[in-house]
């Protein structure tokens, strides 16, 4: 290997990213394009009900422009983690959007589709091995949890997509996936310095979020050689800096120096950053540490109810002085209308309501530094039952309550809550939250993943 050429179009598929700068990056003839389509960061609900973050839209136009090139230079496509959650659903929404393009583009090539999503059999077959652990902060794992999830993702590494492109793939639509896996697979392929590809994987895998000031998603060109890898934006306009370029290997990771993937760890301690160009970096030094034994983070999500919510806005200095008790008295005179509804049939450990107040403290709660209430303050009321039916009431009942909840200035009537939509309780749907956070030591990295191939 002399050079592995990278095209990363963006941080992820759907957000966008500039048309001129993809195709200068075409133009510098990849040996692939890769591009990350999903997260955990949006909360449980993609994993939970399956559905994607991004629109279809959106989606459409990024996944064209990628498939277009892919066809013009004859080389490999990697996405992964699609659908946002990477689970079956996500996938085949990946898929469907990809075969739309390629009827209307009259395009022709060998698709793989990687499932991650896991059998719940072999999940509890693997917890009663003794082969899956938790990670801090994990949730208390059995097979009671394992019934309970949706789903349950298992984060694969580069041995999958490798294996699929040696296969003959063109076109990788991937589960949930390691977000710098899409981008080692290819250089592990061609037996390139695992400690260079690895690093940079993890630069490029977020597009244009490396370089000096982010205007928007946008594209990022990598060049990987023996002892030093290369790191150019496609915008003319923008550049990367040894700072920019360091300082990302802090993005998402406790430790800048150690970073942890499927199969071991990358080591950026003697990783030298130099100006290649007044826009480009160049980096060398970075090494990595195989794992004593290899291990698939697992992902899963359950559904804990539905959930309605309520967002008023409180002005009256009166109620101000007083929020906190306030509050608390509208929740315990919450309760006793809760007996008074349903007569004792739903209980406080039915349903809760979470008020965030926003202006106070609504964005860090009791880590605020500056708990200060301003001349008004907004307040989002959180409550969640077990259905819709009960949820519905619950909230139809709170939202005429805190509309008018006393204070012991005024013993008449006040409306101390504004609410700004009618009506006042808006139907948030299901509710999931994550319930796996665990790693699983599999005899092999691919047996959890099984391919799928089709001839588009």
């Amino acid at each position: 290997m002399n050079e592995i050429r990278i095209l990363s179009p963006t941080g992820v598929i759907g957000s966008g990213f500039r048309e001129e700068s993809f195709q200068r990056g075409v133009e510098l003839n990849p040996h692939f394009i890769a591009c990350d389509a999903g997260s955990t960061d949006g909360g449980p609900a993609f994993l939970g009900g399956g559905v994607p973050h991004f629109a279809w839209e959106g989606t459409k136009r990024d996944l064209r422009l990628m498939m277009l090139a892919r066809d013009k230079l004859n080389i490999p496509l990697i996405l992964g983690s699609c659908g946002t959650a990477g689970g079956d659903a996500g996938l085949a929404w990946m898929r469907e959007i990809a075969l739309e393009i390629a009827a209307e583009e009259g395009l022709k090539f060998k698709l793989a589709c990687i499932h991650s999503e896991q059998d719940k059999a072999y999940v509890k077959r693997r917890l009663k091995e003794g082969r899956i652990a938790p990670l801090h902060p994990a949730p208390h794992f059995d097979e009671d949890t394992i019934d309970r999830a949706t789903h349950i993702v298992g984060m694969m590494g580069p041995e999958p997509i490798a294996a699929a492109i040696e296969d003959g793939a063109d076109m990788v639509l991937a589960g949930r996936a390691s977000d710098t896996s899409l981008f080692a697979a290819v250089p592990m392929m061609q037996q390139a310095n695992m400690g260079l590809a690895w690093h940079l994987a993890k630069i490029v895998e977020c597009g244009a979020a490396c370089v000096v000031q982010r205007k928007r998603p946008d594209s990022v060109f990598a060049w990987l050689r023996d002892d030093h890898f290369v790191i150019e934006p496609l915008d003319l306009d923008n550049r990367c800096t040894p700072q920019s370029i360091a300082s990302h290997t802090l993005y998402e990771n406790a430790d800048p120096f150690l970073i942890t993937e499927p199969g071991g760890t990358i080591v950026t301690t003697d990783a030298h950053y130099e100006a290649e160009t007044d826009r480009s970096v160049r980096v060398s030094g970075s090494r990595f540490e195989p794992a004593e034994r290899y291990s698939i983070k697992l992902e899963g999500a359950e559904k804990v109810g539905y959930q309605f919510v309520i967002i008023g806005g409180v002005r009256d200095p009166y109620i101000l002085r007083q929020l906190d008790s306030w509050l608390e008295q509208l929740l315990e005179r919450f309760k006793e209308r809760v007996v008074d509804l349903f007569g004792g049939d739903i209980g406080d450990d039915d349903y809760t309501i979470i008020p965030r107040v926003f202006g106070r403290d609504g964005v860090m709660g009791p880590l605020e530094p500056m708990p200060k209430v301003g001349h008004e303050v907004g307040i989002v009321f959180e409550l969640t039952g077990p259905d819709r039916q009960i949820a519905h009431a619950l909230a139809q009942t709170f939202s005429h309550l805190a509309l008018h909840f006393p204070i012991p200035e005024w013993r008449g009537l006040i409306t101390g809550l504004a609410i700004p939509y009618t009506p006042a309780e808006l139907d948030k749907g299901e509710v999931y939250r994550f319930c796996v956070n665990h790693v699983v030591y599999p005899d092999d990295p691919c047996e959890m993943f099984r391919t799928e191939f089709e001839e588009v």
